[in-house]
């Protein structure tokens, strides 16, 4: 059931392909900033989505280098053609899926959204994607499963950070239901209207606008539902920085840097640094955390 998030954008909000590419030329009424759906004060501001160019040439994509320029030097070794995708765990319908099979009769949506990255800096970003309940809801999920665990491809022959072993191989994510469910949640297969890119996480990428970014993992080979929560990639590596749930909070540093403000890409050498959003601007989603302590569960 497509369209769980409600955006008033239509064709007609939609800015001409040929101005995709000239940032200026995006002007904030153009989008529609009332319009895009994005709540609270840093939502609000600082709309104007980033160019194709800024989108896809600062990356983090350590399976392809630590350098934000690596990525896009790299990724173009990544074989993403077939593709497919295993299902299993606590789902009825498990299998080895071909991409087109797993999304065939869903509903592609556009979604403009903030992306914050953990290192405290932003982009706003034109996704096109498919809301992961309605793939979830495909599968099948049985009653039991509680969390949902990803994993991205491993190429060792294509990337070079897999070989270098910058971490521990293969990248796993992962969400509570509750969270995998929620109509911001979004299975990305496109940017601009372009299929996405291979350094942004060609074919497809989990995106996940109120956490910080590296919960959104690229190129996933593997989806699974379990009923324990799943270990991930940056977690294993250094627990005491990044926790499991990693919300974007304002009130919650980093042990080495404040999350109070952030930097946008795109926005000049000089600049001024911008007011973190909770949650990342999305405060419909503070439901899904009443009760808990979000210093203790960062």
């Amino acid at each position: 059931m497509a369209h769980r998030w409600k955006n008033p954008l239509t064709a007609a909000d939609v800015t001409p392909k040929a101005a995709y590419l000239n940032r200026r030329q995006i002007l904030a009424g153009t989008v529609g900033l009332g319009a895009i759906g994005l709540a609270g004060p840093a939502a609000a501001a600082n709309m104007e989505p980033n160019t194709l160019e800024e989108i896809t040439s600062y990356n983090n994509y350590y399976e392809f280098g630590t350098g934000k320029e690596d990525p896009a030097r790299n990724a173009g070794a990544l074989v993403t053609s077939p593709w497919s995708i295993k299902v299993d765990g606590m789902v009825d319908n498990p299998g080895d899926y071909a991409l087109a099979d797993l999304l065939g009769g869903l509903t592609v949506e556009d979604r403009i959204y903030r992306f914050r990255c953990v290192e405290a800096w932003s982009m706003v970003i034109p996704w096109n994607g498919i809301e992961l309940a309605d793939i979830l809801a495909k599968v099948g999920v049985q009653s039991g499963a509680r969390y949902v665990a990803f994993e991205t491809v491993v190429q060792p022959e294509n990337m070079v950070g897999v070989r270098r072993r910058v971490l521990d191989f293969p990248y796993v994510e992962g969400l509570r239901l509750d969270e995998a469910m929620h109509p911001l949640t979004i299975m990305a297969t496109g940017i601009y209207g372009q299929p996405i890119a291979n350094q942004n996480g060609a074919p497809i990428r989990l995106v996940v606008p109120w956490k910080y970014g590296f919960k959104s993992i690229k190129s996933i080979v593997r989806i699974t539902l379990t009923d324990k929560q799943p270990p991930t990639s940056w977690n294993k590596a250094n627990a005491r920085e990044y926790g499991f749930y990693s919300n974007v909070n304002p009130q919650v540093d980093h042990p080495r840097w404040s999350q109070a403000t952030e930097r946008r890409i795109g926005g000049g050498l000089f600049a001024a640094r911008q007011d973190t959003a909770m949650f990342n601007g999305y405060p419909e989603v503070a439901s899904l955390y009443a009760g808990m302590d979000l210093r203790e569960n960062y």
